[in-house]
C-alpha cells in the first residue's frame, strides 16, 4: 500500500464578505438625508446672527463641516470677536485632517480626485466609509454620502436663510441635534472592546467638562487626549501584570 504523504496545511485567506451595493447606497442616503436637513437650522441661525445670504451660503459651499459652521455663527451671535469665532471653528475642523489620513489609505483614490474628495471628509462620510467591509463599498459609501449630504446641506442652508422668519426658533425643531445624533448612532456599534468604550467615555467627560471654560472647538481637541491616556493606563496595567507573573 502506498504511503500517504501528509502535505503541509495551506494557509486559508478569508476575504471580507462583500456588501450589496444597494445596501451601501441605502445606508449612505439615509445618513446624507438625515444630516442634510440640519442645513435648515444652520441657515436660520446664520441669518439670525447677522450674516448675509451670500455669506451664509458661502460657508456651506466652501467650509462644509457643520460643527465648525455652527460654532462660528454661534460665537458671532453671542457677540464674539470674528477672529476668535473663526479660530474656534478652525480648531473644531482640525479633526477632519486626521480623518483624511485614514481615509486616504482606505479609499486609495487617484491623485487628481483627492483634492475634490478632501472637501467631503467629514464626520458622516468617515463613519459610513469605515463601516464598509471592502474598498469598493467604502468608495461607494463615501461618494453617495458626500454627494447627497453636500447637495442637500447647501439647498437647506439656502432655504433656511431665506425663510428664517417663517421657520422660527430652531431650538423648538431640534434640527441642530440631527447631525451629532446620526454620527453617534453610527459610532456606537463600532465600540466593541472595553478599551474603545473607555476612550469614548473619557472623551465625552473631557469635552463636556471643558466646554464651559475653553473657547469653542478646543474641548473637542482636548478630548483627543482620551486615547493616549487610556493607552498609558492599559500599558501600565500590562507591565504590572507581567511583573507579578515573573515573581
Amino acid at each position: 500500500m502506498a504511503e500517504q504523504i501528509a502535505l503541509p496545511a495551506q494557509p486559508i485567506h478569508t476575504e471580507p464578505e462583500a456588501k450589496p451595493d444597494s445596501a451601501v447606497v441605502r445606508d449612505a442616503l439615509g445618513v446624507g438625508v438625515a444630516v442634510g436637513l440640519s442645513g435648515f437650522a444652520f441657515g436660520v441661525t446664520s441669518a439670525g446672527s447677522g450674516l448675509t445670504l451670500l455669506q451664509t451660503c458661502a460657508l456651506s459651499l466652501l467650509v462644509f463641516t457643520g460643527a465648525s459652521q455652527f460654532a462660528l455663527v454661534g460665537a458671532l451671535a453671542a457677540g464674539g470677536n470674528p477672529f476668535t469665532a473663526a479660530a474656534g471653528a478652525f480648531f473644531l475642523g482640525v479633526r477632519n485632517a486626521f480623518y483624511g489620513l485614514r481615509l486616504s489609505q482606505l479609499l486609495a483614490l487617484p491623485r487628481f480626485v483627492r483634492p475634490f474628495a478632501a472637501h467631503w471628509v467629514i464626520d458622516e462620510t468617515t463613519a459610513v466609509t469605515l463601516a464598509q467591509p471592502t474598498r469598493r463599498s467604502a468608495r461607494l459609501g463615501f461618494t453617495v454620502t458626500g454627494l447627497s449630504l453636500y447637495v442637500l446641506w447647501n439647498l437647506t442652508t439656502l432655504a433656511g436663510a431665506l425663510g428664517a422668519e417663517a421657520i422660527g426658533d430652531t431650538d423648538a425643531w431640534g434640527l441642530d441635534a440631527a447631525s451629532p445624533a446620526v454620527f453617534l448612532a453610527l459610532l456606537a456599534p463600532m465600540l466593541r472592546t472595553g478599551m474603545e468604550r473607555a476612550v469614548a467615555a473619557l472623551a465625552v467627560v473631557l469635552a463636556l467638562g471643558l466646554l464651559p471654560v475653553l473657547p469653542a472647538g478646543v474641548p473637542v481637541l482636548a478630548a483627543a487626549l482620551a486615547a493616549p491616556a487610556v493607552l498609558m493606563v492599559q500599558g501600565r496595567r500590562a507591565r504590572d501584570t507581567a511583573k507579578r507573573e515573573r515573581r
